[in-house]
């Protein structure tokens, strides 16, 4: 069963955790992906990430396992979810899975940022895949 509010997106990654880390943890290589921000893998750390149209968006780390999981809140106060990636090494590369949950769909705002995101987290996994071939 699939829960509501929640945005689940496997991918196979043709590259080892350490570097799909990097690109999930280092400022400089995430905003070649997704958005410019002072993201670390430090929990309690609080950064915001610049999403161009839809503004800056503040998170929270909340969990970290180095090369296994990184969580933080994304949007408290607004949207108030959590983004959760988690790395498996698998045969030479690395299975990522992204979880965004917590979306409140009786809000219009939530309802509209739930149906946006589920559109777009694809296109920005192939963009962090896209980076890590160059």
């Amino acid at each position: 069963m699939t829960e509501p509010g929640r945005i689940h997106h496997t991918s196979f990654i043709a590259h080892p955790p350490a570097q799909v880390w990097a690109a999930l943890t280092d400022p400089a290589i995430h905003a070649r992906w997704w958005a410019a921000g002072d993201v670390r893998a430090v929990v309690g750390h609080r950064f915001t990430l610049d999403m161009g149209p839809w503004g800056l968006q503040s998170c929270e780390v909340v969990a970290v396992e180095p090369e296994r999981l990184l969580s933080y809140s994304f949007a408290p106060g607004t949207l108030n979810t959590t983004i959760t990636w988690r790395l498996a090494a698998e045969a030479s590369g690395t299975r990522l899975t992204l979880e965004h949950k917590g979306f409140d769909l009786d809000s219009p705002l939530g309802k509209a940022a739930f149906e946006g995101m589920s559109k777009g987290w694809p296109d920005v996994i192939q963009r962090l895949q896209n980076v890590l071939g160059q």
